[in-house]
């Protein structure tokens, strides 16, 4: 076997860590493409029964958009195991609890029918801002891309590109704002 060849087999088993900017992201779209690389679906050493999955640093999960009207309509089912224990929490307040959560819960959600998911999950590691440990961080070595654009806020213009920007009109210079 070649060098060449040698190297190629321990990329494809080796275990890969891949890094994941959740900002502005929807979190059911995300947890497709995170649910990918989990589960070694991107390798062509791939089967179900296969252990071959690489690991996923999530980041700034409190920063995750949900379409429409999901942050006062969508609800998340929790039990507790003891009579009465049942509770259903809006995903705004479980947003507010632990950032983390409902991108965990959709990621898992979305590995329905792996019979590894429990083990798969361990793998992932969310963050609810760009503070990951020095450990996790010497370890990663790719760099998913995100699905959508994230805009620039208008707060993080420079004054000069403000005011280069076209302008509709200008104001007279005798009118007052109010």
């Amino acid at each position: 076997m070649s060098i060449t060849q040698r190297v190629q087999q321990w990329a494809t088993f080796t275990r890969i860590w891949h890094l994941y900017d959740a900002t502005w992201q929807n979190p059911f779209e995300s947890a497709q493409l995170i649910k990918k690389h989990l589960q070694g679906l991107h390798k062509p050493i791939y089967h179900p029964l296969n252990d071959c999955g690489d690991h996923v640093v999530v980041i700034n999960t409190k920063e995750i958009a949900l379409p429409g009207n999901e942050w006062q309509k969508r609800v998340y089912f929790h039990h507790t195991g003891y009579p009465g224990g049942a509770t259903w929490t809006l995903a705004w307040e479980l947003h507010d609890k632990d950032p983390t959560m409902i991108l965990k819960k959709a990621v898992y959600n979305s590995m329905d029918g792996n019979l590894q998911r429990r083990y798969t999950m361990q793998r992932l590691h969310l963050f609810p801002d760009d503070k990951v440990p020095t450990d996790i961080l010497e370890n990663i070595s790719n760099q998913l891309r995100q699905l959508r654009p994230v805009p620039k806020r208008l707060d993080k213009y420079s004054p000069d590109e403000v005011e280069k920007f076209p302008k509709i009109m200008n104001w007279p210079s005798d009118y007052i704002l109010r």
